[in-house]
């Protein structure tokens, strides 16, 4: 090979490589960012998520186990809150309540799932922030009801990186006709339930 062809396929390289690294984000004024792999690896959280609290696995504990230790999830109409694995485990159904939801679908009286959609993440000084809006589909056919069919509004996260990688921290299911992304968080406060 000719030194000509060789340092041109050396220039090639090194343009490739400075381009890789502008393209990698850039802390501007010590705000905060996420990289690609970041981003992927919460929207695998949210992926995951779905799964977990549709089939209760492992009792509902890898459900449990998307969120930090002390986690916290705000739900249902009343704002019930569940913190930590065991609550987290009977939010999804299993714990001590024993995945009796899953176990008593019928093709007639099917399990609803959940659909989350439009993930917009966002870097935040704790790690990253969330909203998503949340279906509920009809499963061949059968729906549930009015109120657990279709639109039925969204998640707000708080997310943040762990030694097990990316984790929910705070999650909240915003009711229509609150939009996601509204929803101001209460201080934090000692670990409580219910």
């Amino acid at each position: 090979m000719s030194n000509a062809r060789s340092l041109a396929l050396v220039g090639v390289f090194l343009g490739l490589c400075s381009s890789a690294v502008a393209q990698q984000p850039q802390a501007t004024a010590g705000r905060p960012t996420l990289t690609t792999q970041d981003y992927i690896d919460i929207q695998q959280l949210l992926n995951k998520y779905a799964f977990a609290l549709d089939t209760c696995s492992n009792n509902g504990y890898d459900y449990a186990d998307l969120y930090t230790p002390d986690g916290v999830f705000y739900w249902g109409i009343n704002s019930r809150k569940s913190v930590g694995r065991e609550e987290l485990a009977e939010a999804a159904g299993g714990g001590r309540l024993g995945c009796k939801r899953v176990q008593a679908a019928t093709p007639q009286n099917p399990i609803q799932t959940h659909v989350t959609v439009n993930a917009v993440i966002e870097p935040s000084p704790e790690g990253a922030i969330g909203k998503s809006y949340l279906v509920y589909p009809g499963v061949r056919g059968v729906t549930a009801d009015p109120d657990h069919t279709g639109y039925v509004g969204g998640y707000q996260d708080v997310f943040v990186k762990t030694p097990q990688g990316w984790r929910i921290k705070k999650r909240i299911h915003i009711f229509p006709p609150n939009i996601p992304g509204t929803y101001v968080f209460p201080a934090d406060e000692p670990a409580k339930s219910k």
